[in-house]
């Protein structure tokens, strides 16, 4: 891919934010997230805002900064965030986390950076530092900009409510506008339309007070990691449907007609297997893949371990078991209601011998955004002009459960502007943003500034 001077600069200064390894979830690298966020407010000022300030949190650091025009003019507020989920499993990955390279792929021959964080979220809040730069450099800009790029979106975004709720005044705006979520394909732009909440639990099952020799006691005392792994496998039944008594009680049903207009858009089956290395799916009765993975709620476990996982052998009855499990919901659904559904019914499968705990992580509200608003047609007509074809509306499976809170505090809507795609494998190892995408962002934003502007003016 032939780079322009300037691209190679936002390409190198992109590559530099990177290296900073902003892991919110471990505390022993808080000091690299204060320096991610001194990165991104010193990346604000260079590129053209009139004001910037880090603002400190019980947790991690908030920058905000604004260009503003003329308080007579509409605002866009732009939302992302600096920090990254943890690199783990490090020796799954081709090259070092944050030693980010350049790296061609089937889906990416003109070249992808790969690093945690290139997609989710640093690369995506990089396009829209770059496309200020860029409007400024090509005169006038017919709105206000601010930007709020908070650092804890990846542990659930703690103190972010606080803040915005604290902060109506300064975060006033008309519409908001996020990048990060995915689209189709680098052919076929699309609009995240939808966003899943999300109910995020920790379970622990106990046992004997200490491990035991599983030759001594084995056979007559209950098995913390056997009666675990019961637990869970109860919570599906045989047509993959959550059996939680009362949990789609309050799910939305999309009608057959939405259901049909979801289903136009592109989507090969055989091609999705292939990207993961799967030869079936998997999903919950009488719905295609695309509708398990952005209209129905669903619960997996994202983490079990107990006893002993060290080289070798060592006969022990563990003590304790533990397991991480996630649901993500649709509307309708009230995460909070979720998760004492959730504690009281897995309390209920422990048979007598062992002792259940369960500890409610963090959560966060389906979301939908209408199409007929300003801000998705500024959005539509921006990605159009882009890419030289129509965006397709689209439920997205992810959660971010900011979007719903910002509708509360602040009264207006968000716009899922996001460039990544499926193959990105944001949260995984090998994680990459494409050049073509990242590119194409910082061309799209500009348009969409300018869609927005001509729109509101005709209101």
């Amino acid at each position: 891919m032939d780079l322009s001077l300037t691209q190679k600069r936002f390409l190198n200064e992109w590559m530099e934010f990177l290296k900073i390894p902003s892991v919110s979830a471990d505390p022993a690298y808080k000091n690299d997230v204060k320096t991610a966020a001194e990165w991104v407010n010193n990346a604000l000022q260079k590129a053209g805002c009139k004001h910037t300030e880090i603002i400190e949190t019980p947790g991690h650091p908030i920058v905000y900064g604004e260009y503003k025009v003329d308080p007579n003019l509409p605002t866009i507020l732009v939302y992302g965030h600096y920090d990254v989920q943890p690199p783990d499993p490090i020796e799954l990955w081709d090259s070092p986390p944050f030693e980010p390279v350049i790296k061609t792929t089937e889906i990416h021959p003109e070249g992808a950076v790969f690093a945690r964080g290139a997609c989710d979220d640093k690369g995506q809040v990089f396009m829209h530092v770059k496309a200020l730069e860029v409007m400024l450099s090509e005169g006038a800009i017919d709105c206000n900009i601010k930007f709020m790029i908070e650092g804890e979106e990846e542990v659930g975004s703690d103190n972010l409510e606080d803040f915005v709720r604290n902060n109506n005044e300064k975060l006033k705006c008309d519409v908001i506008l996020i990048s990060d979520t995915g689209m189709i394909s680098k052919t076929q732009p699309s609009i995240s339309t939808g966003l899943r909440g999300l109910s995020y639990m920790e379970v622990i099952v106990t046992g004997p007070n200490r491990d035991l020799h599983s030759g001594l006691y084995g056979g007559s005392v209950a098995n913390p990691i056997n009666i675990l792994c019961e637990m869970i496998a109860k919570l599906h039944d045989e047509n993959r449907k959550i059996t939680i008594p009362g949990f789609y009680d309050r799910v939305e049903e999309l009608s057959q007609e939405e259901r049909n207009e979801m289903a136009k858009a592109p989507f090969d089956l055989e091609e999705f297997k292939s990207s993961i290395g799967i030869n079936a799916v998997q999903g919950e009765e009488g719905y295609s893949n695309e509708e398990r993975r952005t209209i129905r709620p669903t619960l997996d476990v994202n983490g079990i371990w107990g006893g002993y996982t060290g080289e070798g052998a060592k006969t022990v009855i563990a003590s304790k078991a533990h397991a991480k499990i996630s649901m993500r919901l649709v509307p309708g659904q009230e995460w909070n209601e979720i998760s004492d559904l959730f504690t009281t019914y897995f309390k209920s499968l422990a048979p007598e011998g062992v002792t259940v705990e369960v500890e409610k992580h963090h959560g966060g509200y389906a979301y939908v955004t209408p199409t007929e608003t300003i801000g998705y047609q500024a959005a539509h007509k921006a990605y159009l002009e882009t890419f030289g074809i129509p965006p397709i509306p689209s439920r997205g499976g992810g959660s971010i459960p900011i979007v719903p809170m910002f509708e509360k505090e602040l009264g207006v809507k968000s716009i899922l502007m996001g460039f990544g795609l499926d193959s990105d494998a944001i949260h995984s190892p090998n994680e990459h943003y494409g050049l073509f995408n990242f590119f194409k962002g910082i061309d799209t934003i500009p348009n969409f500034y300018r869609h927005y502007v001509a729109l509101y003016n005709e209101k």
